[in-house]
């Protein structure tokens, strides 16, 4: 599963760790996906939403 919202396209960014000790390693933001059942184009379908689409009402979820 690639990890990128079908609605709007957010995806993983990358950054760093930094210690108290100021030793910096790389590190991922990866966006909070959730599998759902919704409606798009008249069907019911899974898609992978993050949680910002959902909370906003992007997507109609199915009964």
């Amino acid at each position: 599963m690639a990890k990128v919202c079908d609605i709007c396209g957010k995806k993983p960014l990358s950054g760093h760790h930094i210690s108290h000790a100021h030793n910096v390693t790389k590190r991922r933001f990866n966006p909070n996906l959730q599998r759902v059942r919704a409606v798009q184009a008249g069907r019911v379908k899974k898609i992978v939403v993050c949680t910002n689409c959902i909370k906003s009402g992007r997507i109609t979820k199915a009964p």
